[in-house]
């Protein structure tokens, strides 16, 4: 088993890791009856991407002796309805000062695509992802 939900009540839920105890409380958004004082679930299906995005290109750069430290992402997600789902994750990857070459941003980049959540997400909602690379003196 990976993780328990218990409903707390108004909308709130609390979800519970079980290997680490680490606990996120998720609350429905304002456009859906909620009070949106926390993730919403999908919310958190969102920034889920771009966490696996980040931590696979984490796995590839450690293992190609390269430092990511400081990348960060900006997650935007938009709704549909009919029925109420996500249709689009726009994430912006912005990647530290470097000095990476082509070869290491086309290994990062490919390394981030394969990420396991990407693979998992219905194909009807579209993955805008874009990378930031601060200027480098590396061809």
């Amino acid at each position: 088993m990976t993780s328990t939900v218990t409903y707390l009540g108004e909308l709130r839920t609390e979800a519970t890791h079980l290997l680490s105890g680490t606990k996120i409380i998720t609350d429905a958004p304002p456009d859906n009856h909620g009070r949106g004082e926390a993730f919403s679930p999908t919310d958190l299906c969102a920034t889920s991407l771009a966490s696996c995005l980040i931590t696979i290109m984490g796995i590839s750069a450690r293992n190609h002796g390269l430092d990511i430290t400081g990348t960060h992402a900006t997650i935007n997600k938009i709704m549909a309805a009919d029925p109420r789902r996500i249709a689009r994750i726009e994430i912006n990857i912005t990647m530290p000062q470097n000095n990476f070459g082509i070869v290491e941003k086309k290994l990062l980049e490919a390394a981030a695509r394969a990420c396991p959540v990407a693979f998992s997400l219905e194909k009807g909602i579209e993955q805008v992802i874009a990378f930031e690379w601060p200027s480098s003196t590396n061809p």
